[in-house]
């Protein structure tokens, strides 16, 4: 692959992006229940009517969209040209896109994924990529390294919300500090001087409660999943992030997609809670 220009960095983007259009990042989420609701059958052709409706219908007023890698890798390689398509289709009407692949490996390997997802001339390029670095920070250099030069950013889990979670990111090092506060002082390193907004964020479940004794001044965005369906309101924001809340990206995905079909119940429902998460900003 050849390389590029770099672009303008990913945080500048999402920051401009968020100040904009508001902070809702909207996933594409093309599950088989999801796509039983909507009439579809579960196959390449359900998978590309589902995507394409939910990008027509809101890629063009939101500010990031997160696609879910699995649910297209189900299907094989035509299901990752739906992907590649959704990705591609998603960028053009404007909004971002943060692909949900959750990657991590290590030395040569973790450089393909970097590669796959990171390099302006792959067919799956992003604007970021949620990556695991549970096998350590470090080994998330190609990946750090690659989005640096393309302008792209990622997104590490840290202080998820699923309950598995706690016992790898709560626990404590023999420094005293936690996994997930560790994973949050590196990110807040690769930001440093960063403005407007570093390009290197943390994935903060929305619904992990009181994380008063976590340091989330990263100069990054904080990717929160949980609003929605996973019972998290905008309402409850503040009392999660406190003062990281302008940075916050909370994301929605079966609380917008359950209104499929139909592209302005959907358009709807992302405005709605586009407009209420930036009411609660706002006023904080």
């Amino acid at each position: 692959m050849t390389s590029k220009t770099p672009t303008e960095p990913f945080g500048a983007r999402l920051r401009r992006a968020m100040d904009e259009r508001g902070p809702l990042c909207v996933g594409i989420d093309p599950h088989e229940s999801l796509l039983a609701q909507w009439g579809l059958d579960d196959d390449v052709a359900g998978l590309e009517r589902f995507s394409r409706t939910v990008v027509e219908a809101v890629a063009d007023r939101v500010a990031v969209m997160k696609p879910q890698s699995a649910f297209f890798e189900r299907f094989g390689s035509r299901g990752v040209a739906v992907l590649e398509t959704v990705v591609r289709e998603a960028r053009a009407a404007g909004t971002l896109v943060v692909m949900d692949a959750k990657r991590g490996d290590i030395g040569s390997t973790m450089a393909g994924y970097a590669q796959a997802y990171l390099h302006q001339d792959a067919p799956l390029f992003c604007d970021a990529l949620t990556v695991s670095p549970y096998l350590g920070y470090g080994s998330l250099s190609p990946a750090v390294a690659l989005a640096r030069e393309s302008g792209a950013g990622l997104f590490v889990l840290a202080l998820t919300s699923n309950p598995e979670g706690p016992e790898v990111q709560h626990a404590v090092r023999a420094d005293g500090r936690s996994v997930g506060a560790t994973m949050l002082a590196h990110l807040a390193a690769e930001n440093a001087g960063e403005e407007p907004l570093g390009s290197f964020g943390a994935v903060v479940g929305a619904t992990v409660g009181d994380l008063s004794s976590y340091d989330l001044a990263i100069n990054g965005p904080l990717l929160a999943p949980g609003v929605g369906a996973q019972g998290a309101t905008a309402a409850d924001l503040p009392k999660v992030f406190g003062p990281a809340l302008r940075n916050v990206v909370p994301n929605v995905s079966r609380g917008v997609l359950r209104h499929g079909p139909d592209a302005g119940a959907l358009r709807a429902a992302a405005e709605r809670f586009a407009e209420e998460i930036q009411a609660v900003v706002t006023a904080f």
